[in-house]
């Protein structure tokens, strides 16, 4: 496989908890859109007491349509893969009525400093109130009645991304929140994210022999080093892209997304553009791309 097949085919079942894989629940949020698909996954881990992942955005009937799976089991264990406001939100509630410990790699951060004048776009998708009760280091092992969660340090969709391998027996799964995905490529968008942490995140997980993932958004990633492998060359072949509107004279990131994106829907060319933003900061970094200053949305790129 050279390119990743994505897969579109996913029956969210708004309103119910489906069966996912043994004593695993999966909830998704009826907040569809552009970059959410079909709308958040939050999954529930557990037979007696239970885990969840992602309890996701702020929507009452989301909440209801969780309390309804979880049925009254408790909760011991709450992790949180990043604090976009579509996957960390409802935590607070849910501790709230739980008690239960909460678990992420820390609170939402930038993945590099905001340049003088420069605004963060998506400031207002953080959730900046989320505080995790343990910041789990990459390998950290949480286990909990019948099941263990390794934290697995995944940045670049955000600084602060993990994803949660559920390990032992026939489980030996990764539910990879944005990082990796069945239905799309995950957005890259600076200063919250950074495209060299994403490629060396995919490298990390292709040093493991998971058996699938279940990601935030849309349906398991079954075979996922093939997959993953795939995404590697996809983003690197994204890359080239923009090297080469950079080489054929295009100068802003606006013209290179006219040109790499044209086939896509316009209602996602905004975060096209943070993207190309993301590789021209690592084609900076690595000196094969140049700009006066920082690079930014609306610098002006040369080849080196």
């Amino acid at each position: 496989m050279t390119e990743p097949q994505f897969d579109k085919t996913f029956e969210p079942a708004h309103g119910e908890a489906v069966p996912v894989a043994t004593d695993i629940l999966r909830v998704t949020a009826p907040n569809a859109g552009p970059l959410t698909f079909h709308g958040t996954n939050s999954y529930i881990v557990g037979g007696d007491t239970l885990a969840v992942i992602d309890p996701g955005p702020e929507d009452e009937s989301h909440w209801r349509t969780l309390e309804a799976a979880i049925a009254g089991r408790p909760v011991s264990h709450i992790f949180v893969t990043h604090t976009h406001r579509d996957h960390s939100p409802l935590t607070a509630r849910l501790k709230e009525k739980t008690g239960a410990t909460v678990v992420a790699e820390g609170p939402h951060r930038a993945a590099r400093p905001l340049y003088t004048g420069e605004v963060n776009p998506l400031k207002e998708s953080a959730d900046m109130d989320f505080v995790p009760d343990i910041a789990a280091g990459h390998g950290h092992v949480i286990s909990g009645d019948g099941w263990a969660m390794e934290t697995l340090h995944t940045p670049g969709h955000t600084a602060n991304h993990a994803a949660f391998a559920l390990t032992g027996g026939d489980t030996d799964m990764v539910f990879s929140g944005d990082h990796v995905m069945a239905w799309a490529t995950s957005i890259i968008a600076p200063p919250d994210g950074a495209m060299s942490d994403f490629m060396a995140s995919l490298d990390m997980l292709l040093e493991r022999d998971d058996r699938f993932y279940l990601p935030g958004h849309g349906g398991p990633v079954k075979e996922p080093r093939q997959f993953v492998r795939a995404l590697k060359t996809h983003r690197r072949m994204r890359e080239r892209a923009v090297f080469g509107r950079v080489e054929k004279g295009d100068r802003l990131i606006a013209d290179m997304v006219k040109a790499i994106y044209r086939d896509t829907d316009p209602r996602l060319h905004g975060a096209a553009a943070l993207s190309v933003l993301a590789h021209l900061e690592d084609l900076v970094g690595r000196g094969e791309v140049v700009t006066e200053g920082p690079p930014a949305i609306h610098s002006e790129y040369r080849p080196a």
